[in-house]
């Protein structure tokens, strides 16, 4: 046995200052860091490429387009030339009252459209995620199958579905006195609202009900502890904490609202006489180019870019701000 006085303690180790490399056995240190970022650049390389070739380029040649003009000269229009034109095409875009007008148009579509889409699917993304809830993934793949049908095919779709002579609706509503055409001018929007709404409220209800899989069962049990069952439930614990859900949908639904063109398109295809051809701002960008005037279209097109960023970071940074103060 070793006496007391014998005995040595192990003294602890000396901590490794920060930025220090790890040093293998044989005495080279490991790069494991610069192994570690070779990789994921690798690994990022091909969307990196893609984002600035198929987004980024695009964008820039877009604005770059925004700032010139092409004067075409003699009887025929033959001989043209490129002159910088400075923020002429911008005030050409904002003295056109087809563009101004589907600004307007789509802004106040996405005002009605987009508050009823993201309040169907919080309410199925809820009633999916209830105690009570019967064949979750049938019902789960019944709401998110209009969204896996193509836009076009689901406009010309609901096209004949809404067209006086066809419709299924038409019908029932006139034995009750009601004479609706959903096709004509005054109620276009209401229609092409109802296909956005098809197509996408299974999409955002995924994402809400995504986002309810991910409250604590803690939370779930201290709830119903205390009473909290049912709707109250879901107004006073689930939708607090899907916040970030609901602003993301909403940020999404705004951008896509702004991008609105499949739909009227479709519409106008088939020769519906209540539709403008210049519906939305996509539209009208996209028949400008068709009669030579890119420039005036690239200018339109950086507008309503602006227009969705304005919106969509505008809405981030309320809620961010009322997140904060609460």
């Amino acid at each position: 046995m070793s006496s007391p006085s014998s005995t040595r303690t192990a003294s602890p180790p000396r901590p490794v200052p920060a930025g220090t490399p790890r040093v293998s056995a044989s005495g080279r240190p490991r790069r494991t860091g610069r192994r570690t970022a070779l990789t994921a650049s690798a690994f990022l390389a091909p969307f990196a490429v893609l984002f600035l070739t198929m987004m980024v380029a695009p964008i820039c040649y877009a604005i770059y387009q925004s700032f010139f003009t092409v004067r075409r000269g003699g009887l025929f229009g033959g001989a043209q030339s490129t002159e910088f034109a400075g923020l002429s095409n911008y005030a050409a875009a904002f003295g056109d009252h087809d563009f101004t007008a589907s600004i307007v148009r789509v802004v106040l579509l996405g005002c009605v459209q987009v508050p009823v889409m993201l309040g169907l699917a919080l309410l199925l993304a809820l009633l999916l995620d209830s105690r009570s809830a019967r064949l979750r993934k049938t019902y789960r793949l019944t709401f998110f199958l209009p969204y896996a049908l193509p836009g076009a095919i689901a406009a010309l779709m609901w096209s004949f579905l809404l067209a006086k002579d066809l419709s299924p609706f038409t019908g029932p509503l006139s034995h009750f006195g009601i004479d609706v055409d959903f096709l004509s001018p005054s109620w276009i929007p209401f229609s092409i609202g109802n296909m956005i709404t098809w197509g996408w409220t299974g999409y955002n209800m995924l994402i809400i009900y995504s986002a309810l899989q991910t409250i604590p069962a803690e939370v779930m049990e201290a709830a119903a502890l205390d009473g909290c069952t049912g709707w109250r439930l879901a107004w006073a614990v689930k939708i607090p904490l899907v916040r970030s859900a609901l602003v993301l949908t909403t940020i999404f639904s705004i951008i896509g609202t702004a991008q609105l063109y499949t739909e009227p398109a479709v519409l106008v295809s088939a020769r519906i006489p209540g539709v403008d051809p210049k519906f939305s701002p996509i539209m009208n960008a996209t028949l400008g180019m068709d009669v030579g005037g890119q420039n005036l279209a690239a200018a339109q097109s950086v507008v309503l870019a602006l227009i969705t960023l304005v919106l969509s970071f505008g809405f981030l940074k309320y809620n961010q701000r009322k997140g904060a103060m609460a």
